[in-house]
């Protein structure tokens, strides 16, 4: 009944590492494909499959470094050659390398095919129109919308206080200039998501500015109407018949 115990039990060190060296060598190969097709996919990862007479073949790529190398006989279970997870079966793995050249075939004439996609693109193109005089006039009304801006938030400080915001809707659309001491903070058009007009930022896109300066006048107007208003309830306003 001791018979069994003494016989040797085989050894699967060579055989793995074998195993092991060819996935290394596999590994080192294949991850130069996965680099070759991060910059010809231009990204940092993917995936593409070739198709051989016995098989399709995947390539995972992220960062520039094969993830796997999958192998799907057109018969039988798929075969993960490369992977960051076990190692492949031996036997699977001899199957999958006696196609292996028929992919690198099927990869290099993938490749191949992008020969000529980019013959017949232009190398010359139109001028580029340069932005500067249009910027230039953006600017110069900028600053006239922020001088205005900065009166009315000279006078704001000197009824209202050292700082807030005044606001008025014009076209159905809310304005609000926020001041503090004699210099403008902001002046806002569209609530919070809205367009600055004025701010510490830099100025507003120029089709934005063509779109809203119409109404900068009537925003100065309703802030002059205010003013006015104020001034003139302030007149009727009576301390009693000894001045006080």
């Amino acid at each position: 009944m001791t018979d069994g115990l003494e016989r040797d039990v085989a050894e699967t060190e060579a055989v793995t590492q074998r195993r092991d060296d060819v996935t290394a060598r596999v590994r080192s190969h294949a991850g130069q494909i996965a680099r070759e097709l991060a910059l010809l996919q231009g990204g940092d990862y993917g995936q593409e499959t070739f198709d051989t007479e016995a098989a399709t073949w995947t390539v995972k790529y992220e960062g520039g470094d094969i993830q796997y190398l999958r192998h799907k006989p057109n018969s039988g279970d798929e075969t993960y050659v490369v992977s960051t997870k076990q190692p492949a079966d031996p036997e699977a793995l001899e199957v999958a390398m006696e196609d292996y050249g028929a992919f690198i075939d099927a990869y290099n004439e993938y490749v191949a095919s992008f020969d000529d996609v980019l013959e017949d693109v232009p190398e010359e193109f139109p001028a580029i129109e340069s932005a500067a005089d249009l910027v230039a006039e953006r600017d110069r009304i900028v600053r006239r919308i922020h001088d205005a801006a900065t009166q009315m938030a000279g006078q704001l400080h000197r009824y209202e206080g050292e700082y807030g915001t005044y606001s008025t809707t014009i076209s159905g659309t809310r304005w609000e200039l926020k001041w503090d001491g004699n210099e403008v903070s902001y002046l806002r058009v569209g609530g919070s998501d809205g367009t600055y007009l004025v701010s510490q930022y830099g100025p507003p896109a120029a089709s934005e500015l063509r779109r809203l300066a119409d109404d900068v006048g009537a925003f100065v107007d309703s802030f002059n109407d205010e003013v006015a208003a104020l001034e003139s309830d302030l007149s009727e306003v009576s301390l009693g018949t000894d001045g006080r």
